[in-house]
């Protein structure tokens, strides 16, 4: 079963601060590290992640690998700290409009969508909320309560970009549908954070603990002690 997850806006206000000051950018371009405004993050290290390490970031998040998806429109720009794991293991990442700072929704979610079933689900973050649907070529144009989104049917999995009606023009939402793809490595690279080093390194061995008992320093003591 699909499920929204609501965005704070606070996990956007750095992501904005950003845009105003960068401008649009797509996943893995910008400077690279030891230029101006470089940096020595994922997308520029000398040796570029392989397909294995990017899955096991996404696995890392919690998101199915096959479910990570990336997709552009023009003058929008990933919110990086928005990317995260929606339902059990499926995916969702906020693209922001640099010029009004309205916010277009990517979510991958298991399951499917028809006739039958597409006025349940709900439309972007809204829950409870019947679906007004209307095939538009292989997509699904879906609106309710103020939100719009475009759904395309997937493998097993439904691909949504959603947003406000009043803030996402429909031919932007429709674009941005059709240009939803699995990331190559460099999209990869620059859309999933590093996993974390504490999560794959075996746990430290110490010296001074005994091989017996209940693992405390001394075991000559009695209850409480």
């Amino acid at each position: 079963m699909m499920r929204s997850t609501r965005l704070l806006p606070s996990l956007l206000l750095p992501a904005l601060v950003l845009l105003a000051a960068c401008g649009t950018e797509k996943p893995g371009s910008g400077p690279a590290a030891g230029q101006p405004g470089g940096s020595a993050g994922p997308a520029a290290s000398a040796s570029p992640a392989g397909r294995g390490e990017l899955d096991a970031r996404a696995r890392a998040l919690g998101m199915a690998p096959e479910l990570v998806y990336v997709t552009e429109a023009p003058g929008y720009a990933l919110a990086r700290q928005s990317v995260g794991v929606l339902g059990d293991d499926g995916f969702s990442a906020t693209y922001v409009a640099r010029a009004t700072g309205a916010q277009l929704r990517l979510s991958v979610e298991r399951g499917s969508i028809d006739a039958g079933n597409c006025p349940e689900r709900p439309v972007g973050d809204l829950t409870g909320e019947p679906a007004v649907c209307a095939r538009d070529g292989g997509l699904w144009y879906r609106t309710g309560a103020g939100w719009h989104e475009y759904a395309l049917p997937g493998d097993g999995h439904v691909v949504r970009v959603s947003g406000e009606a009043d803030a996402v023009p429909r031919d932007v939402l429709r674009a941005a549908a059709r240009a939803a793809h699995r990331p190559d490595a460099a999209e990869a690279a620059a859309l999933l954070p590093p996993a974390d080093p504490a999560a794959t390194e075996p746990p430290v061995e110490r010296g001074d603990l005994p091989s017996f008992g209940d693992g405390a320093p001394r075991n000559d003591v009695g209850a409480g002690g």
